[in-house]
């Protein structure tokens, strides 16, 4: 008989959005797992954050009663209490000073990653799936009468199915929908869109760009549009570096414990984002397969009718006047421009600072402009903290190289 499947699904969230997503899937993620040879039991880490947007405690425990009495589902929680708990425990254990377990446990993007996947590991799960809570299972097709045809996805079971037939270390999935909480910023001369170009170009990282964006924008109302053939489960492949190396995003990222060894940490600046840019630095020659399968990002949530299998029959153009993506948008510009220094400092330390007075000065150009658009949020604050994060990429950089020292240590531990 075989031994039995453990998989474990993490949650690190600070938005009760959370318990929406699990209510409205735990069923379709059961009904998955039938495709294996054998007993699935799945495990949902919810990593709430209560400082995130000031959330009420009780509002991450709005699941149904029913997620609980599901066979084979469990649910566990671990709250800030539990997490000081733990570190209490086991600093001994592992000979660690809560210095050091300060890096590796905790809330944020980062911690709260590397938090789930420790308790993954001491629950002896075989993998563990990061799902962000703006996602959903389906996927988005645009027809050739600018109809949408919506996909449901496999969005769990495709994953530990090519970690079981490729024994990757790694999976990871496809997006589509609203993929960057950029909204739409109007512009009639070349000179205003060059300011609009600045900016996206002084907060940008691996991933966005103003010419994706804009080309997103014009053809499609900002929209990113799944693939027919890859919707429908075609396409799987090995990725291979590109610049000496090899990039994953958060979610869906599935990892393989039973390779824990070769996993590097999540790290990023203090409350900063770029925890999936950082965790890319350490896979090295890891086996990452990209798996064809969608998540539909919801990323101004502005489709929540998704999860009650409500489908829009259009995505329409998010503009900067939409005074509920403001928020949104100004917090995803301050994660992105917190890390960005670390970043260009780790993919080019020696040219580090004619790259950053390149970034400084576009910024500087553009910033006052686009704080013109808004009205709730100063946006010039990104300049602060270019300046601030600039001056300290050298200790961000340190505090990077421990938390994978001290992650190392763990891992020597998990071994003996």
């Amino acid at each position: 008989m075989k031994r039995e499947l453990n998989i474990g699904i993490g949650f690190v969230t600070g938005r009760s959005n959370v318990c929406s997503l699990i209510n409205s899937y735990y069923k379709y993620i059961k009904e998955q797992m039938k495709i294996f040879d054998r007993k699935v039991n799945i495990v949902f880490y919810i990593l709430f954050d209560l400082k995130y947007q000031g959330t009420d405690r009780e509002e991450f425990y709005q699941l149904k009663p029913e997620v609980f009495e599901e066979e084979g589902i469990t649910v566990k929680y671990i709250t800030p209490e539990d997490i000081e708990q733990r570190k209490e425990k086991i600093k001994d254990y592992y000979k660690l000073s809560i210095e050091e377990l300060d890096l590796i446990f905790g809330n944020g993007h980062a911690r709260g990653r590397n938090t789930v996947m420790y308790y993954a590991y001491q629950d002896k799960m075989d993998y563990l799936l990061f799902w962000d809570d703006d996602e959903y299972p389906v996927a988005c097709v645009k027809n050739e009468d600018e109809t949408i045809t919506w996909k449901i996805q496999a969005n769990v079971s495709k994953h530990i199915e090519y970690m079981e037939k490729e024994k990757a270390d790694i999976t990871i999935g496809y997006h589509c929908g609203y993929i960057s909480p950029i909204p739409y910023m109007s512009y009639e001369t070349e000179e205003e869109e060059k300011v609009i170009t600045d900016f996206i170009e002084s907060i940008s990282n691996e991933i966005v760009s103003w010419k994706s964006i804009k080309e997103k924008f014009e053809k499609n109302n900002g929209v990113t549009y799944a693939d027919d053939k890859i919707s429908d489960g075609e396409g799987a492949y090995e990725q291979q570096k590109e610049n000496g190396r090899k990039f994953v995003a958060g979610s869906t990222l599935c990892i393989n414990l039973n390779h824990i060894r070769k996993i590097p940490a999540f790290y990023n600046p203090p409350e900063a984002r770029g925890e999936d840019t950082f965790f890319s630095m350490g896979i090295g020659d890891l086996k990452v397969i990209k798996v064809p399968v969608y998540h539909f990002h919801d990323g101004f949530l502005k489709c929540r009718e998704i999860m009650e299998n409500s489908f829009p029959t259009k995505l329409k153009l998010i503009k900067s006047s939409d005074k509920t993506v403001e928020k949104r948008f100004y917090k995803a510009c301050l994660g992105w421009i917190k890390y960005k220094p670390l970043l260009m400092y780790l993919m080019d330390s020696e040219h580090y600072k004619e790259q950053m007075e390149v970034t400084h000065r576009k910024l500087k150009r553009s910033i006052k402009k686009i704080d013109s658009l808004y009205e709730k949020y100063n946006f010039t604050n990104l300049l602060d903290a270019l300046e601030k994060y600039d001056q300290d990429v050298e200790k961000h950089y340190q505090e990077f190289l421990d938390t994978n020292r001290v992650w190392k240590k763990l891992k020597k531990k998990f071994e003996e």
